[in-house]
């Protein structure tokens, strides 16, 4: 199978090209070239913030490309304008952040909403792009919806908060109740499920969530890993460690 990557050197973008180099696809990627990850695998060097498909404007055909990189209408948009008619399956990894909260009710859409994107626009954000794959792609279209991504290479300032803050032990200030339930779903697991979609040609809609546990057992978890022990103290739900945030 010949798979094109849009993105793919960071986090989980990274996780679903190693999956696919592991399961034999003959595999490349298109990105803006400014990382070393992966410098056997053949690269097209374009830039979806400015715009620029031209190295997507070849002969070669694909039979499935997945899209890590696009976060707005017209990432998605370009990208499928170069392609024409040369892919064959288009995999989009959206957002769990499409539906409204913990709800199957999915938010409106808003196409490019202003840069850059917040709590607020990102769901609308991925909803809208989401809407751009089905139109053109239909039953050769598929949506992946990750919850909460964790993993090597994880490049977010969410989880990783906890996991240190765990690790040092002593009082954790929690902003939520210690029963909150959280969903997260490991990076390779993910990018396994990924390649499995494309190996079937499979369409539709999938939302790739792990398991739900209460947030202590997360965070007791994280601290059993480093060898602490922790004292969670719930707080206002406003307040923030830092800059970080679940």
């Amino acid at each position: 199978m010949r798979v094109l990557v849009l993105g793919g050197t960071a986090f989980v973008g990274r996780t679903i090209v190693a999956a696919c180099l592991a399961h034999g696809f003959e595999t490349a990627l298109f990105n803006r070239g400014r990382s070393a990850v992966f410098p056997a695998v053949p690269r097209l060097i374009g830039d979806r913030d400015t715009g620029d498909y031209a190295a997507l404007r070849g002969r070669t055909s694909w039979d499935a490309v997945v899209d890590v990189s696009g976060y707005l209408a017209r990432h998605v948009g370009g990208a499928m304008d170069a392609l024409g008619d040369r892919a064959g399956r288009y995999l989009f990894v959206s957002s769990h952040a499409v539906f409204d909260g913990g709800s199957t009710r999915r938010r409106p859409p808003v196409r490019d909403p202003p840069l850059p994107l917040t709590d607020a626009t990102y769901g609308p954000a991925k909803a809208a792009c989401e809407d751009e794959v089905l139109s053109r792609y239909g039953d050769r279209a598929t949506l992946v919806r990750p919850g909460k991504v964790a993993g090597p290479h994880d490049n977010q300032d969410g989880l990783t908060y906890w996991v240190r803050r765990a690790a040092r032990g002593g009082r954790v200030a929690l902003p939520s109740s210690p029963d909150q339930p959280v969903q997260v779903v490991d990076s390779r697991d993910l990018a396994e499920f990924v390649v499995r979609l494309l190996a079937a040609d499979r369409p539709g809609g999938y939302t790739a969530v792990g398991p739900s546990v209460p947030f202590a057992d997360v965070i007791a978890t994280c601290a059993a890993a480093a060898g602490t022990s922790v004292d969670l103290v719930p707080v206002p739900r406003s307040w923030r460690p830092g800059r970080s945030r679940w």
